[in-house]
């Protein structure tokens, strides 16, 4: 945050005033258009940059940061890994630096090491913003959000609500920001359900139920969010089960669902593993809200760019 309480940079929930992250989701409601008409579109960033820098892999979150600048009238740069001089040993801020000399006005940053977001923004010009579209598994606020948006839309609020997360959490920078903001946000209760190894670290989710029961997990709850197992940060992969041996044991099937309210949603990150971590028939059920994840998290997105543009004079 800003000294004068406005958001600079969006590093994390954690920390966050109620009202600021209340304000990105009912912004976020403003660009959301029927299926079938033309996208919300806003010229707020109009002759200003968006310097999108994926050094890991991404699609949604890359793909809606890139359309949401667009829709804003924002000139966008897009770089991974791959293009970047960083696979030729240029540190990270030596690119920073390049792309601030080239008048890049906001950094969206996803890296698979802890901390970069905020080093870039303890070190880039005042004038700039950085946004954290992914860090390791410590934060991923923006998918936080779209989260908490689509949880509000069809549960009305957070009070009162049972939060149900099930899969690799130990592992998962989703499920971290998503109850960050719940914290914030509500009083709701969470389970978070994870198979033996993929516990999470009791400091991380204080308040939190862990437990390894799958099943007494989903009882009663309102919402279910499914998480995949994360390969990447796993080193010992010899110890995984098999893709059907996780499905049987940990993953949400049609039977375990019917375990939860009747009108409880069931959510997904992305990307999804079909049978595995969730059956394909739960995930294209009534009740799995998976794709409204993704049209939220560009609205969610343009309201965030739109956020900075007012709060820091960028239009």
């Amino acid at each position: 945050m800003a000294e004068d309480g406005h958001l600079h940079h969006l590093l994390k929930l954690a920390g966050l005033e109620p009202k600021v992250l209340l304000d990105i989701l009912d912004q976020a409601e403003t660009y959301l258009r029927p299926p079938g008409s033309a996208p919300a579109r806003d010229d707020c960033l109009a002759g200003r940059t968006i310097a999108n820098l994926f050094f890991e892999a991404s699609t949604r979150t890359r793909a809606s940061f890139e359309l949401a600048a667009k829709r804003m009238s924002a000139d966008v740069l897009n770089l991974d890994v791959n293009t970047s001089s960083r696979i030729k040993g240029e540190s990270i801020l030596d690119t920073i630096y390049t792309l601030q000399a080239m008048q890049a006005d906001i950094f969206v940053i996803r890296d698979a090491s802890a901390g970069i977001p905020a080093l870039i923004a303890a070190k880039v010009e005042p004038h700039i913003s950085v946004l954290n579209a992914g860090e390791a598994d410590v934060s991923h606020p923006t998918q936080g959000l779209l989260d908490l948006l689509t949880i509000r839309q069809h549960k009305g609020g957070f009070d009162g609500l049972t939060v149900t997360i099930i899969g690799d959490i130990a592992h998962s920078r989703v499920a971290r920001s998503l109850i960050e903001g719940l914290s914030i946000l509500g009083n709701s209760e969470v389970r978070l359900a994870a198979p033996p190894g993929m516990e999470p670290d009791p400091d991380h989710y204080p308040g939190a139920t862990i437990t390894s029961d799958i099943d007494g997990a989903i009882e009663g709850t309102d919402v279910i969010v499914t998480l995949r197992i994360q390969r990447e940060r796993i080193r010992e992969k010899s110890s995984l089960m098999t893709n059907p041996e996780y499905l049987k044991q940990y993953g949400l099937t049609e039977a375990r669902l019917e375990r939860a309210r009747a009108d409880a949603i069931v959510m997904h990150p992305g990307p999804m593993n079909r049978d595995v971590e969730i059956a394909g028939a739960v995930a294209d059920g009534p009740q799995s809200v998976i794709t409204r994840q993704v049209t939220n998290g560009l609205a969610v997105r343009m309201a965030i760019l739109a956020t900075l543009a007012g709060n820091r004079n960028l239009a």
